[in-house]
């Protein structure tokens, strides 16, 4: 009897110690899509589609140049987890930053590599996207992210736009967001990204 319960207590140790390794991220329950077709032109003026996301793990977000509120704190944030990934000793070769701008009347290439550039961020991680019309990323930005975009008006110049992050795995499939910037008692979880980051890499992308 106490040999049974020895085996039995082993047996639970070895259950907890596995769950406990079981490191791997799965979508939140609003995700697990896979990204949908786009196009348009990054700050270098080249053609770029969601095929340009596969074999990658890809953070998200959505800007815009003339941004006078969320985009400033968002981009340094963005900025801090490329500096944090690049003393990781993680390689743009296995993730990338792509900032999809919601005011693509105005936000040239030309303006976009200018605005990003300003953070100083590694080489050759971090790309932004215009040039598709204003009804496209307001689709995009629902169908996909599950987020408002509201291009600028005659009347306004600022857009409405969500200020979360999202993680994308190596095949385009969305996994997860986070807050871009601090908003009340929600802190911007620069670590928590970093290590998401640094997992999915390691684990490949996600298997249902």
């Amino acid at each position: 009897m106490k040999n049974i319960r020895i085996i039995s207590l082993l047996l639970l140790t070895l259950m907890i110690v596995a769950a406990c390794s079981n490191s791997r991220i799965v979508p939140k329950s609003l995700y697990g899509n896979t990204i949908t077709e786009y196009s348009g032109i990054n700050e270098e003026g080249k053609k770029v589609t969601e095929k340009d996301l596969k074999g990658k793990v890809w953070i998200v977000d959505f800007i815009f140049t003339n941004c006078k509120t969320v985009c400033p704190p968002m981009t340094y944030n963005m900025s801090q987890v490329a500096d944090a990934l690049k003393k990781e000793g993680v390689s743009s070769k296995d993730y990338g930053i792509i900032s999809f701008s919601v005011d693509p009347k105005k936000d040239t290439p030309e303006k976009l590599k200018k605005y990003i550039n300003q953070y100083n961020p590694p080489k050759g991680v971090w790309t932004a996207v215009t040039q598709y019309d204003e009804k496209f990323i307001r689709q995009f930005a629902e169908e996909n992210f599950k987020t408002i975009v509201v291009p600028p008006t005659a009347q306004n110049d600022q857009a409405t736009h969500g200020t979360s992050f999202y993680l994308v795995d190596q095949n385009g499939v969305i996994m997860k967001d986070y807050a871009g910037k601090d908003t009340g008692d929600k802190k911007f979880p620069k670590a928590e990204i970093v290590e998401d980051v640094k997992t999915m890499i390691k684990e490949g992308p996600y298997k249902k």
